[in-house]
């Protein structure tokens, strides 16, 4: 009887990464559920507004921002507040949570270790850069430098991560 050669295949990706430093990716867990947080307090903050007069609550806003009333930036605050619905308020604060959950199920992949968290929050934090980029030369300041070295400091941790995976083990 001849011996047949089983094929060499190679073993199914693993769902948890075993060669991570945890510490790592719990930062940006954290990181990235501090985001969600912020922006589902946004929304829950924009709901607030409903079957309210807006514009009155923008010129209050005005006033307490010791904002000049004349301003470009309270001109533009104010028009914009002329505009706002109770449907456009739904829908920031629905924007709002679907936004806050995808930060929070990528959170809760990254503590955990998952291999599809890491890909993820590679590919989703690739994806704001170039806006980032974008609005630092357009209007450069400490905030938007401060947010793109967090971004491109985890996206490039994710891809080294992502690297590092795909080689073998040192043996």
């Amino acid at each position: 009887m001849s011996k047949r050669k089983k094929p060499r295949r190679r073993p199914p990706p693993a769902a948890v990464d075993e060669r991570s430093k945890r510490g790592a990716l719990r930062t940006i867990a954290g990181f990235e559920a501090f985001k969600g947080a912020m922006v589902l307090a946004a929304g829950f903050g924009v709901l607030t507004l409903l079957h309210k007069d807006v514009n009155e609550v923008a010129n209050h806003m005005v006033h307490v921002l010791h904002l000049r009333p004349e301003g470009h930036l309270s001109e533009i605050f104010l028009r914009a507040a002329d505009k706002v619905t109770d449907a456009k308020l739904w829908a920031a604060a629905g924007g709002a949570l679907a936004y806050s959950t995808v930060r929070f199920v990528e959170a809760y992949g990254l503590w955990n270790a998952r291999v599809w968290a890491e890909w993820f929050a590679l590919l989703s934090g690739a994806m704001y850069l170039p806006w980032e980029i974008v609005e630092l030369i357009a209007k450069p300041t400490p905030i938007r430098a401060l947010v793109f070295a967090s971004n491109l400091a985890i996206v490039v941790y994710m891809a080294y991560v992502r690297w590092r995976a795909s080689r073998p083990l040192a043996e």
